[in-house]
């Protein structure tokens, strides 16, 4: 076996025009990238194909943004000045190249989250209007049919900057982070909070998480000093509690987590060094998170720092683009490496054709396959909206399916619980753990 299979492989790519710090994958396999400053850009990283990019007349630095059903993005709040947020929220359309203005929010929101609802609202949660400490307690709802504001005034609650939210099976939005207390918000009516548990350990500032599998969340690193450690919960369990696994073989913030193909979770960057963003110790080996045995294998090494500012995203080739990271505002990083998993050098990859543009919720489908009879997985991905070591879009399915001669009958999830509506990639994973190439597909209508 080759040592490339063994820990993966990293490329370098001629460098960008802008260090990225918003990087969202598009139904178009181009991502779009907001910098300081108000450097845009869209970068194609099978072509190398870089094209600046207009921005709404405003400061997009320190957004949040989420996907709507029909492929179009939020981006809510931006700068003004560190900590103090605005309230202006757009919609970046791909198909046109175009931006849209929204209502403008209650205040103004500097770190908030955005997150894709199961009917393809989008909640922003968080951000500071003036200050260190000044969150915007309203969360808030973007309606997409109505392009309005819709305000849970029973649910002001003071958040952390940047808090890492998640839709769950039952169709509330946990907060997993970076505090220290998990609840979860009912966005019916005017919203409700309600408890969930408690973490183990600390304060995780600049720590990542991921959904792993609808219900089931990691969260890993962060804090000041830096933490290894990791913890998962089961929101399914009759009593969900955070629970240790094993840790990192070095403690990370600054770092992102990234859901591959095969349900493993791949974290990049960060440093393990203490204070704000220690240069000094940027952490370069990528590691790998095996749901299955709670466990973590060290990879190959980058040759990038990838500090403050940083981010990883899956490709639809099963890639992962990391880009970005800065040592302070004035010496950023514009260089851009893609790292291949283990999983591209064991083997021929599976191939299929024929999959819907899109799909239904509980939808059967079929895709052609001449490897059907060795498919051992099929998942699906949504695409990638991240930034500050968290992806506010990604999260994966494992979808049923039956194999027959040079086919297999797949179905969609059931509900927007399990997958808001919005674009997504579909993957066939064979017994090797080799995906194919991903097919991008519209999941839940618009």
């Amino acid at each position: 076996m080759s040592q490339s299979a063994i820990n993966g492989q990293w490329t370098r790519l001629r460098d960008l025009p802008i260090s990225p710090v918003h990087n969202v994958y598009l139904p178009n396999g181009t991502i779009m990238m907001v910098g300081r400053f108000q450097n845009q850009a869209l970068w194609d990283p099978v072509n190398q194909f870089i094209e600046v990019l207009s921005n709404p007349n405003y400061d997009l630095f320190c957004a949040g943004h989420a996907y709507l059903p029909d492929g179009r993005v939020l981006l809510a709040g931006g700068h003004r000045a560190d900590f103090v947020g605005l309230a202006q929220a757009s919609i970046y359309d791909p198909k046109t190249n175009s931006w849209t203005r929204a209502p403008d929010m209650n205040a103004g929101r500097w770190y908030p989250t955005v997150t894709g609802l199961p009917n393809g609202d989008a909640l922003v949660t968080s951000g500071t209007i003036a200050g260190d400490g000044d969150a915007n307690p309203l969360p808030q709802v973007y309606q997409h049919a109505t392009n309005s504001w819709r305000n849970l005034t029973t649910a002001q609650l003071s958040q952390p900057m940047y808090p890492m939210m998640f839709v769950t099976p039952d169709g509330r939005v946990v907060d997993t982070g970076p505090g220290t207390t998990t609840r979860a918000l009912d966005v019916s009516g005017t919203g409700r909070w309600s408890f969930v548990a408690d973490h183990i350990d600390r304060f995780r500032d600049y720590g990542t998480a991921v959904m792993y599998t609808p219900g089931k969340i990691l969260v890993v690193g962060g804090g000041d000093p830096p933490l290894a450690s990791a913890e998962v919960i089961d929101l399914a369990a009759p009593a969900p509690a955070w629970r240790m696994v094993a840790p990192m073989s070095v403690p990370r913030r600054h770092h992102t987590g990234t859901l591959l193909p095969d349900g493993t979770v791949l974290v990049t960057g960060g440093t393990s060094g203490p204070g704000h963003n220690d240069a000094s110790a940027a952490v370069l080996h990528a590691e790998l998170w095996n749901p299955a045995t709670e466990t973590w294998t060290s990879l190959a090494s980058g040759s990038v720092p990838r500090l403050y500012h940083s981010a990883a995203l899956l490709l639809a080739d099963g890639r992962v683009a990391v880009v970005g990271g800065e040592r302070g505002a004035a010496d950023v990083t514009t260089q851009v490496e893609l790292f291949s998993p283990p999983y591209l050098f064991k083997g021929s990859r599976p191939a299929f054709s024929g999959a819907p543009a899109q799909l239904g919720y509980g939808q059967r489908f079929t895709v052609q396959s001449a490897q059907a009879a060795g498919i051992a997985k099929v998942t699906l991905i949504r695409l990638s909206a991240v930034t500050h070591a968290f992806n506010m879009d990604q999260r994966l399915n494992v979808l049923p399916f039956t194999a027959r001669t040079g086919a297999l009958d797949i179905t969609a999830p059931g509900s927007g619980n399990l997958a808001p509506p919005g674009f997504y990639m579909l993957f066939l994973v064979n017994a090797n753990g080799v995906p194919s190439v991903g097919s991008i597909v519209q999941v839940g209508g618009a």
